[in-house]
């Protein structure tokens, strides 16, 4: 009986590495070649990482991108065919694929569906293909897609159907939010099942400034059904046998698709290119494994690890400071950081007030113990009282409110980027979340100030369940710090609940509006009470200047703030 081993490489790029990458690429394919792989797929732009952004408006990046792809080339002489995302230029510049044999490149295929929307700004930089491509590999007809082009009905998929092809290769750089790997999983099924053909989805892997890639490979047969799938956030080789008599036999007798081939015409030219490989018949078969996916919220405390990890090593960081409250937001952010970068790497700050309780400091110190995590004790009371003697004439008598607890917030902000920038190649973790971030519940030049927000995506009702999560690996997360009121702690008795709403309440008001883009109406009409939705929406128009200044934090949700969702900060739409 003969099969295609099919093998796709989910690898953790970095953009510009174009040495290491094409190093990652000849490990894998050689790995690959060791366990018999026919053929061997990576991530979509594996050549120069994904995505490059306005790297690719260089024209030495470009050149210097197309010198690594034809050093690959070389390189890979020996090794069965290779289909790596790269760039292509003839005229205009292309998202592309290029299949990779014999020391040579023996065909590309051109992207023809580019996203633009979200995340993707892909029509900025490329123009859309216009050629499908089918690829012989061992005497089985393969059809190359980007990404995109498959998460469209009818599209290129269903031209390489209609061209003859059997099995499907879908390269891609789809990055992570929560639940997205199983939304994918059902659209990818439904475009194998019905086109008839045995679909192979690879995505990369890692974090890349505020995204992370999930990996979660997977190859489907030619009915929709799983027949292996690769690891969650974490780098993997991906193998599976596909028995090519099954795979023909379901397109002979599939009606759908004797149709399609009989009336239809592919909407785009078809090219065809034969790899010469021998089939391979009457080797044992691989068995592989279809792990089941992550629980959700696994998958997100995974996801906050390796973004973090990731956006501090690959920028050029080896350590971080994390002010540590006593609270819940800085207890898992700190714990993320300890799981990304190890407890050698981190330190807490302890910055206690005139008004932080004792119970707040002995958390920290006990979240610090738990974590093995060094922790530093710098007391503000006498910044803070030369700050507040400073501004005395200014502010005149009495309470100066909201500017006179900010002095506090940002007296700690001024001393731990100090000792960040005391400290060489480090960086501040911030410790607010998105419900906050949201609301404009957190101090410029204050707490907002640092080099990366790990939870700014993070919902506060997330950010529990992410702290009981983590605590079932470890019990490193207080649980006072849990289970306490929050409190910003810079006045007398106060209370998160003092200024927002419950954040029960809150969080699915900021969905529906800023994830979600419904209007107040609709927002009303899911159960909440009109003046509290119209106050959280005022607060979220008002307070976008802030997240404009915000650092860069690890998207998780369908619409993270920057590079999701962009307004202007000149406005006078209320949106009711």
């Amino acid at each position: 009986m003969q099969t295609l081993r099919v093998a796709l490489a989910q690898l953790n790029t970095t953009i510009g590495d174009l040495e290491g990458n094409r190093a990652k690429i000849l490990d894998a394919a050689r790995r690959a070649a060791a366990q018999g792989a026919d053929l061997v797929a990576f991530s979509e732009l594996a050549i120069t990482g994904y995505p490059p952004e306005d790297q690719l408006i260089r024209s030495a990046f470009i050149e210097d991108a197309h010198r690594s792809l034809l050093a690959l080339a070389e390189e890979a002489m020996g090794l069965p065919p290779l289909i790596v995302g790269c760039v292509e230029f003839d005229q205009h510049l292309y998202n592309a694929a290029a299949v990779v044999h014999d020391g040579q490149v023996v065909a590309t295929y051109r992207k023809q569906r580019l996203p633009n929307y979200g995340v993707f700004d892909e029509e900025r930089y490329f123009q859309p293909g216009a050629e499908a491509l089918v690829v012989t590999v061992a005497g089985v007809p393969v059809g190359i897609t980007i990404c995109e082009d498959a998460w469209y009905p009818g599209g290129p998929i269903t031209d390489l159907a209609i061209a003859g092809a059997a099995v499907v290769v879908n390269i891609n750089g789809s990055p992570f939010h929560a639940g997205k790997a199983r939304d994918r999983e059902r659209m990818l099924a439904t475009r194998a099942a019905d086109n008839t053909v045995a679909l192979a989805y690879v995505n990369q892997v890692g974090g890349q400034d505020e995204l992370v890639f999930d990996g979660n490979s997977v190859i489907f047969d030619a009915s929709g059904v799983v027949v292996a799938r690769g690891a969650s956030m974490e780098e993997d080789l991906l193998i599976a046998d596909l028995l090519v008599e099954e795979l023909l036999q379901r397109q002979l007798h599939e009606s759908r698709l004797r149709r399609l081939r009989g009336f239809a015409q592919p909407s785009t030219p078809v090219r065809g290119v034969d790899v010469t490989t021998t089939p391979k018949r009457d080797r044992p078969l691989l068995r592989s494994t279809v792990p089941p996916p992550p629980p959700m919220v696994a998958e997100t405390y995974r996801a906050l690890v390796l973004g973090t990890r990731d956006y501090v090593l690959k920028v050029g960081f080896e350590h971080a400071f994390v002010a540590l409250s006593g609270g819940i937001d800085s207890a898992i952010v700190a714990a993320v950081a300890v799981d990304a970068l190890g407890a050698e790497r981190v330190t807490g700050v302890s910055m206690p007030s005139r008004y932080s309780s004792e119970g707040s400091i002995s958390d920290a110190v006990d979240l610090a113990q738990r974590l093995g995590i060094r922790l530093a004790s710098l007391p503000i009371e006498a910044l803070h009282q030369a700050a507040l003697d400073t501004l005395a004439r200014e502010f005149g008598p009495g309470d100066p409110g909201v500017a006179g607890e900010n002095v506090q917030s940002r007296s700690r902000g001024m001393l731990v980027m100090a000792l960040s920038n005391h400290t060489p190649r480090s960086l501040v973790l911030t410790t607010g979340n998105k419900s906050e971030y949201a609301c404009g519940y957190a101090t410029l030049y204050g707490d907002m100030v640092g080099g990366f927000a790990v939870i700014k995506d993070v919902p506060k009702t997330l950010v529990w369940e992410l702290a009981r999560y983590r605590n079932t690996i470890s019990a490193v997360i207080p649980e006072n710090s849990i289970t306490k009121p929050p409190s910003a702690e810079l006045r007398p008795g106060q209370l998160d609940s003092d200024s927002l709403p419950a954040y029960e309440v809150l969080d699915p008001i900021i969905e529906a509006y800023v994830e979600d883009d419904l209007s107040l109406e609709a927002i009303v009409a899911r159960g909440n009470d009109e003046a509290t939705v119209k106050r959280v929406i005022d607060m979220v128009n008002r307070n976008e200047y802030k997240r404009r200044q915000a650092p860069p934090g690890v998207k998780i949700t369908s619409r993270a703030f920057g590079r999701d969702r962009r307004l202007p900060l000149a406005s006078r739409y209320r949106g009711y």
